[in-house]
Formats: C-alpha cells, structure tokens, sequence
C-alpha cells in the first residue's frame, strides 16, 4: 500500500472524477437544441440556423445552439427598448433584489455552473468550483449593493440605456457577470451575445433570470458567430457597446462604432509581465507562475506569459519552475486531482502549437512538461521558453495558452523597460520581499491592474482593465460602474449650430482689410517644448476679428509640426512625476500671471470674437477661475482603496494618460481652451493643443504666461492652424494615449476612427455644443475622470 509521504513526494493521486448527471440530465432535456433568449422566452433562430457545442476534452457534442441573425439581434434590441424604461424608473432597492435573487440562484445551483463550465470550457473542475462560479456570484451581490446607492453616489448620472454586450470564451459565466450586473445595477437593459465556443453557461443564466422573475426583456441573450456580433455592433438602436476579446477585433469594433456616438469599453489583449527581483521568495514566486500562466491553460488575457527574472538567481528559479511542472497533472477537467485542463478548441491548439514552433525556429529553448497527454480531446502541456530575445515572436504575440517565455535583468530600471516593451498594458506581477521595491516597480509598469506578490487576484470590488492596446474602461468597483451611466449634462446637450466656414490660407486675400496698427506688428508663433516655434511649412494664416479685419496672423501647423509637438511632449514625461501638490502651485502661478495681463487678454478676446468688453470680461473671469479650480483639484481628485473580498490592500490610483491630444472648440476661445488644457496638466499629463482655427491669437499669447509660470517645456504645446486636419494627425500618433476633441460630428468621427491605430481612448463632441462659460456644462470631476486611468494595485494585507 502506498504511503501517504510517497504520495505527497510524487504528487502521484489516483483519479477523482466529479459527477455530471445532473448536467447530462439537463443536456438530454434540451437535446433538440438551445434557443435564444429574447424578451423573457428561448426563442429559435429567425434565419434557422444552428451550431454545435463540443466537450473539448472529450470532443463529444453537447448540445446544438440556434445561431443569431441580423433580425434575431433587432427583435433581442427591441425587447430591451420596450423594457428599458419600467427597469430605468425602478427604485435602486428594487433592482437590488433582483440582482441579489440572481446571485443567490448561482449560489444554490454553484456545482452544476461549474460542472457544466467545465464541460463546455475544457476548464479544470476545481477552478470552475472554487474561481469562477463564486467570483461570478460575487458580481451580482457587489453590484446589488451599487444599485442600492447608484442614486445618490452617482448624482448627475443615468443610465445609458440599451447596451451590446460581446464576451470570450475563457470565462464564460464569469464574462457574462462582468458585464450583466454593473448594467443592470446601472438601470440598463442588455443584449448579450456569448462566445460562440462557451454558450451553455449563458443559457443556464437566463433559466436563473426566468426563476427570479426578472421582468422580460431587461436580460436578452443571443448566441452566434462574429456575424452576430457584428449585428450588434451596427445596430442604430444599441446606446453602448462592451466588448472582451482579442485586440485585433477590438479595433475593428472602434473602427466600426466611430461617430455612431455610443459608448464604448474595451478589454483586450495582453503579454503580461511577470517580474522576480532576486529578494523574491522564489518557492512563492513559483507558485505564482503556475496561477499566471498555467492556470486555465494559459487562456487568460492577463496571464503572466513574460517571466523576467533577476539574473542572479535566474537559473534556481528556472531550476525550481522545471521541477514544478512535472508535478502538474493534465487530464480530464472534471478529475478534481488535474491542475490544467484542455485547451478550448483544436483551432486554438493549432494557434498555440504554431507559435511554440516559431518560437524555437527563432532560437528560443522550450521546457515543458513529459507527462503523457489524453489520447482524445485538445490539450497541451505547461511549458515555457528560456534564451528568448525581447523582439522575438512569442515574446510579442499573445500565445493564449499554457506557455510563458522567461528573460533576465540586471537592475530594476531594465526590469521596467523590459516589462513596458509591449503594446499591451492589462496586467502585471511583481515580486519582491522589499515592499518599496515592489510599490517603486508598480507605479513605472504599464499596465491597468498590478499584482504584488501575488498574481490573477480578481473581485468585483477592485477594477480590472488595461492600458494602452490592451483597451480602455473599467469593469468593476466604482470605476466600472461608470461604464454604463452617462452624464445628465452631457446627455441634455443640443447639436450646435453649423458655423460659417472658415478655412485658413497660408496667402492673404485681397478682399481683407487689415485692422489700424497702433502697435509694433507682433509676428505669434506656436510653442513646442517650451519654446516659440516657426511652423515647419513656413506658412501663416489671417486671422480676422471683429468686422472680418485682419488682427493678425498665426502659424499654419502641419504634420511635422505635430509630430514635433508629441516629441517635446514625450520628453516631458516627469510632470507625470512631479507631486500633486507641487503642480498645484504651477497652476496658480498660471492663474496668478494671467491675471497680471487681464486687460490685454480682454482687449485680445473683444477684438478677436467681436463681443463687447463686458462679454469679454466674463470669458476672461471663468477662465480665471477655471485655472484656480484645477490647481485646487491637482491634490485633491485621489484615488481610493478598493474593499475586496480578499486580505489586500487594492489601491485604485488616478494616472495620467502620458501625451494627450486637446482640439478645442471655435466658441469661447480663452475659457474653452483653459478647461481643457489645465485640467489635462493638473492630473500630469502632457497636452498637444489645438486651439480654436479662428480665434488662434488668445493661445498664441497664452504661452507667454505659460514661460513665466515654471510650467516646464513640453507640458503644453500650441499647435494652430486647420483644426481637422492637425487632429487627424494628432489621432493616429501612437505616442498619443488619449484625445479630446470638440468641433464638429464628422471631425469627431474622424478622430475616433484616426485613434483604432494604437486604441486611444476618446472623448468627442459629437457635434453638440457646450456653454463654456456654464460650470454645470464646462468644470468639473468629470474633465478629471476623462484625464485619468485608473490603476488597481494588489498589495497582500494582513493574513
């Protein structure tokens, strides 16, 4: 008989299979195929087409799935119209019970979520138990709790209304709570579509919402293809769109949805870095990685797939990481003794056998586990890939499977730029046993969560999302719930009158008079890098004032002017650095040299738009104020710390985007251009400004009061000159992480299509107008929460 000490050395456990009859049971029930749920009833496909789910561990069918159409998605949009209203006008109590009734129903029916997952993912038993299932009740509970206060913590905010919701196969239940329960906490109505791989979770949930009583139409499920997706995508009558996947279909959604004016987050790709400094404890850090790469076959878009490992114990850590992987078992996903489980489809093996390829013809050495694999079914062993170079091809592209590559540092600073050599920025792991080292490592890494000492720390109560390519929004917490209210401002704002056309010229026309020189003919110039510029084409346009007289001329920008602009601004990436409290005193000192110069400014604003003194003066004034506000808010907007349902400490700290783009609108040049401008550099970021085409002059005097204010080169740059076209410019750099621009419906479209590039987030006008001179429509925490990105920091607390 074999003894308990041998078993625990060899880890060698007999087989200890989990029950599914009941899920069978289930399956044999609906055997003539899985409808989809539109308006409170399973309904067939309209287009009577269908697809087969299969156990990919097994490759047997499982059940066979209506495929949605066009006209499927339009009768599931218009049942979530209908039911919009009654659903939106409940009290947040009301909408609380029924997201509290839902979690419950998961909670009582937890083993047969998790049997069923695990059947239809390939995902190991006992992650689908004790992860997934859980965490997805966890959702609806945390979210019960957010309906309940919605009204008063989010005053000024409604709902969006009918949202499209898109979600992967990797955690399928998991996903759909992600998106179903801040929206339905919000007062949304949804349309969600599962992956086409994973549906049978999703029909299950919908059986939970017909035995809770959720009013019909509120949750409207519609199974398909990339088609269906599409579909809902495109449909005029879909006010917001969250999509998790792949970044390449991510932007082609962003592409797809530019100028429709709907909401949009997206959760993307990643190559998450996986960061061991030689203080780390290695035996933990080695558990780290089995939960970051290991952990549902690899098949998590914040897997840790890069290990970057301190040189000096490099090769004991690969030593112990080697040993490791032979003990883990890959088998059948409801054996509850198998750590890892079957890949989810033979295409995506195939993806993953083709890359592992790649990576060794590129030279990189592959250890994986030798343990024998089932015979049936699509499975792959751990692995990992050491004597891999940074620009290799596996240490770039997302694999999606149970393979890491592992490179070496020498000093923390390379460990950054190793961990930042990447388009993603979803997640990170840092481990280290001297707490400041880590906390330093954090707030350099890119990436939208940070794990410390730990890896793949999910909860409902911490936000989760990514920076850069890896796509922009939240999804739980506050920050998440923001997703799916829209600003009561933003959303009473009219279309704005079509101004007269203006177009500058770099020749004068005859047919302009000049206004009377009393003063020495001043030649204005655009400011990059804390300097006064020449436009690179060597072209100024006429600037016409009151009466349509020429005031003067200003600089007519170009691309090389703007790229020029992002570079200065690149290079000023230590204002980000600078402390809040220290930006604050630049900006009054802003406030305080603008004031020294009012009458020239309100002379400046009079002559320049044809308003009256007075007029001018209240323009110069709120603009004033503007300026003081924001040095005022550069040490207050703060982050806070998450309540998670684990021991953390989870910071969600407010960060700048990096380089931002900033296209003003023509109307109030002074207080338009000052709210956009300084509530961007209040929060650290770096601003390349457009000011208003027309009425360039106020900005062009606004960098003399930048010079004598500390504000240090590059933190602002003025680029004048045909608005569309230097924003479209602005828009495709990948330098620049974020966009706002306020013109016209057709210019912000461009600007959202310009971004799908590098996926930079955006805030457009969509062609609406605001009154700049009304701090309801043009001040605000929401300009601050549209300068920043919200980093959730994991820090083990406690026991």
């Amino acid at each position: 008989m074999e003894q308990i000490r041998d078993i625990m050395r060899t880890m060698e456990y007999g087989p200890a299979p989990e029950a599914n009859e009941d899920v069978t049971a289930w399956l044999k029930a609906r055997a003539s195929g899985i409808g989809h749920f539109i308006g409170g009833t399973f309904t067939s496909s309209k287009g009577g087409e269908s697809f087969v789910t299969i156990n990919p561990a097994t490759e047997a069918e499982l059940a066979r799935v209506a495929r949605g159409t066009a006209a499927d998605v339009d009768a599931a949009v218009k049942a979530a119209r209908a039911a919009s209203p009654k659903w939106a006008a409940l009290s947040g109590h009301e909408r609380a019970r029924y997201l509290y009734a839902i979690a419950r129903h998961i909670k009582k029916r937890e083993r047969f979520f998790s049997v069923l997952e695990s059947m239809d993912n390939g995902k190991p038993i006992r992650e689908t138990r004790d992860i997934d299932i859980p965490l997805a009740a966890r959702h609806f509970y945390h979210h019960a709790g957010w309906a309940e206060m919605v009204e008063s913590e989010f005053e000024g905010f409604s709902p969006v209304g009918v949202c499209g919701q898109i979600i992967p196969w990797n955690f399928p239940l998991l996903m759909l709570a992600w998106k179903i329960a801040p929206a339905l906490a919000a007062g949304n109505t949804v349309v969600l579509k599962p992956a086409e791989l994973t549906p049978l979770t999703a029909a299950a949930f919908a059986e939970v919402c017909l035995a809770v009583g959720l009013p019909a139409g509120v949750v409207n499920i519609v199974d398909g293809d990339g088609r269906t997706g599409a579909a809902i995508c495109e449909h005029e009558d879909i006010d917001k769109i969250a999509f998790t996947g792949s970044t390449e279909v991510g932007r082609i959604i962003r592409e797809q949805l530019a100028g429709s004016g709907k909401k949009l987050s997206l959760e993307l790709g990643g190559k998450s870095p996986f960061i061991v400094f030689e203080d780390a404890d290695l035996d933990g850090a080695v558990e780290g990685v089995v939960d970051a790469i290991w952990f549902n076959q690899g098949q998590v878009c914040c897997a840790g797939s890069r290990l970057i490992v301190q040189e000096g114990v490099a090769e004991r850590f690969y030593d112990k990481l080697r040993r490791r992987m032979e003990t883990l078992r890959v088998g059948s996903p409801l054996d509850k003794s198998v750590d890892v489980g079957a890949i989810v489809s033979a295409e995506q093996l195939e993806r993953i056998t083709s890359l592992v390829k790649k990576g060794e013809e590129e030279g990189g050495t592959l250890w994986r586990a030798e343990g024998a694999l089932p015979e049936k079914g699509f499975f792959f062993p751990p692995a990992f890939f050491t004597e891999v170079d940074p620009a290799a091809t596996v240490c770039n592209m997302e694999i999606f499977g149970p393979v890491a590559v592992a490179m070496t540092f020498r000093t923390p600073a390379e460990a950054v730029a190793l961990a930042n050599n990447t388009r993603y920025g979803l997640a990170a792991s840092i481990w280290s046993e001297n707490i400041n080292l880590a906390l330093d490592t954090a707030a350099k890494v890119k990436a939208g969560v940070v794990w410390v000492n730990c890896t793949n720390m999910l909860d409902a109560g911490a936000g989760f999302g990514g920076y850069r390519e890896s796509g922009f929004g939240r999804e739980g917490a506050r920050e998440g719930l923001y997703e799916y209210l829209v600003s009561d401002v933003e959303k009473a704002l009219k279309p704005a009158k079509e101004p007269a056309p203006f177009k500058p010229h770099g020749a004068a026309e005859e047919e302009r008079r000049f206004a009377s020189l009393d003063r020495i003919d001043r030649t204005a110039k655009m400011y990059i890098g804390g300097k006064q510029a020449r436009p690179d084409g060597g072209y100024s346009y006429d600037v016409p004032g009151k009466g349509g007289a020429v005031i003067g001329q200003a600089p007519l920008g170009n691309r090389k002017d703007i790229r020029n602009a992002v570079e200065a601004a690149a290079k000023a990436g230590s204002w980000g650095g600078v402390t809040a409290h220290n930006r604050a005193q630049v900006l009054y000192y802003v406030g305080e040299n603008l004031d020294a110069r009012r009458e020239e400014f309100i002379l400046l604003l009079s002559s320049s738009t044809g308003q009256n003194a007075k007029a001018a003066a209240a323009e110069f004034d709120v603009a004033l104020r503007r300026i003081f506000y924001y040095a005022a808010q550069a040490d207050k907007y703060d982050g806070a710390v998450h309540a998670t349902k684990s021991r953390h400490v989870t910071l969600a700290m407010n960060e700048p985007w990096g380089v931002m783009g900033v296209v003003a609108p023509e109307e109030a040049p002074l207080a338009a251009f000052v709210s956009l401008v300084l509530s961007a550099i209040a929060m650290g970021n770096r601003v390349v400004a457009i000011p208003s085409t027309r009425h360039p002059l106020i900005a062009t005097n606004l960098y003399q009061v930048f010079d004598t204010s500390d504000v240090p080169g590059g933190v602002v740059n003025i680029v004048t000159g045909e608005k569309d076209v230097l924003a479209k410019t602005l828009a495709e750099h990948d330098e620049v992480a974020a966009m706002w621009y306020f013109g016209s419906k057709e210019g912000g479209a461009m600007v959202e299509r310009a971004s799908c590039g590098n996926l930079k987030a955006t805030w457009v006008s969509g062609g609406k107008t605001r009154d700049w001179l009304d701090d309801r429509q043009a001040k605000g925490r929401e300009f601050l929460r549209r300068a920043t990105q919200v980093k959730n920091i994991w820090v083990p607390y406690g026991e």
